[in-house]
């Protein structure tokens, strides 16, 4: 086995190579089964939020989440969910129909990577809504027992970021 032993690595154009650490990391996740929506209005998922207080006004946030979701509709309405920081919306997923989601559902992963430019804490949300509001939308959904899923949000600070 050989070993590697540099003091800098550089690209060709002398430029250095990105940088970060992370610092804090918390994850929420859902897996209570029943967790069903059905609102032509944006709604909160119970229980998916989270709150983390960057260190540092340079500080990054990432912001990861999978998330389990089954439709119930035969007609073709479509599903948004969106991701925000406070009541300010970062990210929309965009729509989701019941043709593209089979009954044991789909996993939809998203991530952001957020610059609040603050050292208060900042709390991360996911809500959902439907075109319709006789569509069921339904979070961590499992028609077989023996099948674990799990829907998570996780903040993630990125501390001494360098972007080249």
């Amino acid at each position: 086995m050989s070993t590697l032993k540099v003091t800098n690595l550089q690209k060709l154009d002398g430029s250095t190579f990105p940088v970060g650490k992370v610092g804090q990391v918390i994850q929420t996740s859902l897996t209570d089964n029943n967790q069903t929506l059905n609102t032509t209005t944006f709604t909160d998922l119970t229980n998916l939020t989270v709150s983390i207080t960057p260190t540092s006004t340079s500080s990054k946030i990432l912001i990861t989440s999978a998330i389990q979701v089954a439709l119930d509709d035969s007609g073709g309405a479509r599903a948004y969910m969106r991701l925000l920081r406070g009541t300010t919306v970062i990210q929309t997923l965009a729509g989701i129909t019941d043709n593209n989601v089979s009954s044991q559902g789909e996993n939809y992963v998203f991530n952001f990577l957020d610059s609040p430019n603050s050292t208060s804490s900042q709390t991360y949300k996911v809500q959902a809504k439907s075109t319709n509001s006789s569509l069921d939308i339904r979070f961590v959904y499992n028609t077989n027992d023996s099948i674990s899923t799990v829907t998570t949000l996780t903040a993630m600070e990125v501390l001494a970021w360098v972007q080249n």
